[in-house]
C-alpha cells in the first residue's frame, strides 16, 4: 500500500479546532431523528432505487411496485388518523418522505402525490365519512389516485381556474365540466395510468353563483378494466424532462356527474336544496384556508431539495479530497483539487447554503407540526407556515438545482456520468421549481405578505409616533446616502483591514446588514405603492408592475435573513466547542457571501466603507482555508451511507486510482528505466554550449 495522503490546505498543520461528526449529525437530524433514519434506512434498500436506462413505461411500473413495498414498510401512513391506522405525525410524516429523494426522486413525488396530496385533501378538506370511507383504500394503494388542480391555461393562477362543478338540484348531483381546451387538467400525477379516482379542483356554482374554487372527490376508471369511465377524458404527458417514472397526464370532465356528499365540505358546503354554507365568510380567506391546508407539498420539496444538494455535495468534496490535478506546487506531486481556492469558492460556500437550508427546514417543519397538530393553529399560525413555506421552498430548489450543477462541473467528466448521480438527479428536480408553486410567484406572495406586515406596524400610528417614524427614516437615509456611515466604519476601522474583518465577522454586524437590507427594501417599496391603491386598476396595477422586480427581490432578502438566523440559533444546540467554532466559521461564510453577492447594493446605499468592502473577498478566503481541513467531516455529518449515495467517485477509487499512479511513478524516478524529461536534455545542451 502507498504511504500517500490527502494534502490540506496550509491552514490544516495548525488546527485549531475540530468537528465531532457524530453529535453534528444528531444536531442536523433534528426532532424527528428516528424517523429520519427509519426512512433512510428504508431508501437504502436496493429495491427502492432508480434503475438507469428504463423507458419511462418501464420506469413508471417499477415505482408503482415501489409504492406498494413502502406500504407494506408501514412508511407512509404517519400524517393519517390514529383511528385508521396513522398516527397523527404531521412533522414526522414530511420528515421520513422527503428521504426518500435519495431513493428515486419518482418514488418520492409518486408517493407525495398519493399520500401528500390525493390523501391529504380528502383527510384535511374532507368530514370524518369521507375519511373512513376513502382513506383506507388511499393509504393501503388500492384507490390510486390523482391532485387534479393545475390547468393548462392558468397553471400558478390557481383562483382563475375554468373547471366547474355546477349543482343540479333535481339529481342532487354536482355536473362536472371542462368547458373548454385551456381548462383541461394538466401535469396531473397518476392521471396516464394508476389514477382510479381524483380530487378535482372546480368552480363551484349553486342557485346561479360561483362559491369559487372547491374541491370534490371524482372517480376516473373502472378499477377492473382500468379504461376511463363516460365522461371522463384523459391523455398520457408521455417523456419528461425528469422524474419519468410518474405517469403525469392530462384530465378532463364532459359534464361527469357526483354525489353531492362527494364535495369535500369543510370549508365550504351545499345542502340538498343547493343552498351554500361555509364557516369562513369571505371567499378570499376560504380559498386560501382550502389551499393553506395542503402547503405540505411545499414543505416536503423544501426538505428533499435539502436531501439532494447533502448527496451532491458528500459526493463532489469526497471526490475533491482525492483527485489531483496539476503540479504548480511541486515537480512530483500533483494537488488536490479542494486544496485550490477555486474549487473551495465553488464546493464550500454551497455547504454553508446547504446548512443553512437544512436548519431553516428543521424550523419550518416544526413549524408545519404545530399547526397541523393542533398546538398553534391561528390564522396567524397558518400565515406564517404558509409564507415560510412559500419562501424557503423557492430559495431551497433553486439552490439544490444550482448545487447539483456546480458539483457536476467541478467533478469534470466523472460528473456527467450518469453512474455518479449528479445529471440523473438534477433532471428530476429541476421541475420542483416550478412545481407545488412556481418560485417566482410564491416569492411574489411572500413580498406581498411583507408589505402588509409593513402597513399593518403603522396602520394604528397616532401623528406624533408616525412623525417619529419619518424623521428617523429621513435621518437614516441621511446617514446612507451622505457617506456618514461610511465614514463612521472607516474611522471605527482605522483603515485597518483586520479591524474591518473582526467587524464583519461579528454576528451583530451581519445580523444587521442582512436585516438592514431587508428592512430598507420593503420600505422603499412600500413608499412606491402607497398610492396604488388609490389608483384606477389599470394604473395601479401598471405602478405594481413596475415594482415587481424589487418585491421578489426583497422577498428573496427575507428568506436569506430567515436561514441566517435558522443557522445561528442551531449553533446554540451545539455543545462541543471544536464543533461550534467550525460551524461558526460555516456561518460566516454563508452571511459573508450573501453580503458578497450583494455588494453592489451595500456600497450603492451606503450600508458598508470600502475599507470593509475590500476586506470581504480576502476575509471570505480566510475563511476557505480555515474549513477546508474539516470538508469531509462537514458532509460525512449528513449520514448518507454508500447505499444512499450510488456513485462511483465517492466509493475510494479515485484515491485508488492515485494511489496506484504515484506509486507507479515513485517506482520508476528510483529505477533506472525512467525516461529523461525533453526539458532537462534542453537545459543540459545549454549548460554545455556555454562550456
Amino acid at each position: 500500500m502507498s504511504n500517500i495522503v490527502t494534502p490540506l490546505s496550509s491552514a490544516a498543520s495548525n488546527l485549531d479546532a475540530s468537528v465531532d461528526v457524530a453529535a453534528l449529525g444528531e444536531v442536523l437530524l433534528g426532532r424527528w431523528a428516528e424517523v429520519r433514519l427509519a426512512a433512510r434506512e428504508l431508501a437504502g434498500k436496493p429495491e427502492l432505487h432508480k434503475v438507469e436506462g428504463m423507458t419511462h413505461t418501464e420506469h413508471r411500473k417499477l415505482v408503482f411496485e415501489q409504492m406498494g413495498i413502502l406500504v407494506q414498510q408501514n412508511g407512509v401512513h404517519r400524517a393519517f388518523p390514529t383511528r385508521l391506522g396513522g398516527s397523527d405525525d404531521h412533522g414526522g410524516n414530511v420528515a421520513g418522505f422527503e428521504e426518500l429523494v435519495i431513493a428515486d426522486p419518482s418514488l418520492q413525488i409518486k408517493g407525495g402525490v398519493q399520500w401528500g396530496l390525493f390523501g391529504s385533501a380528502v383527510l384535511h378538506l374532507g368530514n370524518e365519512e369521507h375519511q373512513n370511507k376513502w382513506l383506507p383504500g388511499i393509504m393501503n394503494l388500492q384507490i390510486p389516485g390523482c391532485f387534479a388542480m393545475t390547468e393548462i391555461g392558468h397553471g400558478s393562477d390557481v383562483a382563475s381556474i375554468a373547471t366547474t362543478a355546477t349543482y343540479d338540484e333535481a339529481s342532487e348531483e354536482f355536473v362536472i365540466n371542462t368547458p373548454f381546451r385551456a381548462a383541461w387538467k394538466e401535469y396531473i400525477g397518476n392521471a396516464a395510468v394508476d389514477g382510479l379516482a381524483a380530487v378535482v379542483f372546480a368552480q363551484l356554482i349553486t342557485k346561479g353563483v360561483n362559491h369559487g374554487v372547491h374541491a370534490l372527490y371524482v372517480e376516473l376508471r373502472d378499477p377492473a378494466s382500468k379504461e376511463f369511465l363516460p365522461g371522463v377524458q384523459g391523455r398520457d404527458d408521455n417523456i419528461k424532462g425528469g422524474l419519468n417514472g410518474i405517469d403525469n397526464g392530462q384530465l378532463a370532465f364532459n359534464h361527469v356527474r357526483v354525489p353531492r356528499t362527494n364535495l369535500l365540505n369543510r370549508y365550504g358546503d351545499v345542502a340538498v336544496d343547493g343552498t351554500y354554507s361555509s364557516p369562513i365568510s369571505s371567499p378570499g380567506r376560504r380559498f386560501f384556508t382550502m389551499l393553506g391546508t395542503l402547503v405540505q407539498g411545499r414543505v416536503s420539496l423544501n426538505g428533499a431539495a435539502v436531501a439532494a444538494s447533502k448527496v451532491a455535495l458528500k459526493i463532489a468534496i469526497q471526490y475533491a479530497t482525492e483527485r489531483r490535478q496539476f503540479n504548480a506546487a511541486s515537480d512530483t506531486e500533483e494537488v488536490v483539487l479542494l486544496d485550490y481556492q477555486r474549487h473551495q469558492r465553488r464546493l464550500l460556500p454551497l455547504l454553508a447554503t446547504t446548512y443553512a437550508a437544512a436548519f431553516a427546514h428543521e424550523e419550518l417543519l416544526v413549524k408545519f407540526d404545530d399547526v397541523f397538530s393542533g398546538a398553534h393553529d391561528t390564522d396567524d399560525d397558518r400565515q406564517d407556515l404558509e409564507t415560510l413555506a412559500a419562501a424557503f421552498k423557492s430559495l431551497t430548489t433553486w439552490h439544490a438545482l444550482d448545487t447539483l450543477q456546480e458539483c457536476r462541473e467541478a467533478c469534470g467528466g466523472a460528473g456527467f456520468m450518469v453512474e455518479n448521480r449528479f445529471t440523473s438527479l438534477r433532471a428530476d428536480l429541476d421541475v420542483y421549481a416550478t412545481f407545488e408553486g412556481d418560485n417566482t410567484v410564491l416569492l411574489q406572495l411572500v413580498a406581498k405578505r411583507l408589505l402588509a406586515d409593513y402597513s399593518k406596524d403603522f396602520r394604528n400610528l397616532d401623528f406624533g409616533v408616525l412623525a417619529r417614524f419619518v424623521a428617523g427614516h429621513a435621518a437614516d437615509l441621511t446617514l446612507n446616502k451622505t457617506g456618514l456611515r461610511q465614514v463612521g466604519q472607516f474611522v471605527a476601522d482605522s483603515g485597518s483591514a483586520q479591524k474591518s474583518a473582526r467587524a464583519l465577522k461579528d454576528e451583530d454586524t451581519q445580523r444587521q446588514l442582512l436585516a438592514d437590507r431587508v428592512q430598507s427594501m420593503v420600505a422603499d417599496i412600500a413608499g412606491a405603492l402607497k398610492e396604488a391603491a388609490k389608483l384606477p386598476k389599470a394604473k395601479g396595477a401598471a405602478v405594481f408592475n413596475e415594482n415587481q422586480n424589487a418585491l421578489i427581490e426583497a422577498a428573496r432578502a427575507h428568506a436569506e435573513l430567515l436561514q441566517w438566523e435558522a443557522f445561528t440559533t442551531a449553533l446554540g444546540r451545539v455543545d462541543d466547542a471544536g464543533t461550534k467554532r467550525v460551524l461558526t466559521r460555516l456561518r460566516d461564510l454563508f452571511g459573508l457571501g450573501l453580503i458578497e453577492k450583494h455588494l453592489d447594493w451595500y456600497l450603492m446605499n451606503g450600508r458598508i466603507s470600502m475599507q470593509r468592502a475590500r476586506t470581504l473577498a480576502p476575509y471570505i478566503n480566510r475563511i476557505l482555508a480555515k474549513l477546508r481541513p474539516h470538508a469531509l467531516d462537514l458532509v460525512d455529518a449528513f449520514g448518507y451511507g454508500p447505499e444512499h449515495l450510488r456513485a462511483t467517485i465517492a466509493t475510494g477509487i479515485e484515491r485508488e486510482r492515485q494511489d496506484e499512479a504515484h506509486d507507479y511513478f515513485r517506482t520508476l524516478r528510483a529505477s533506472s528505466d525512467a525516461p529523461m524529461d525533453e526539458k532537462v536534455l534542453i537545459q543540459r545542451a545549454k549548460a554545455s554550449a556555454k562550456k
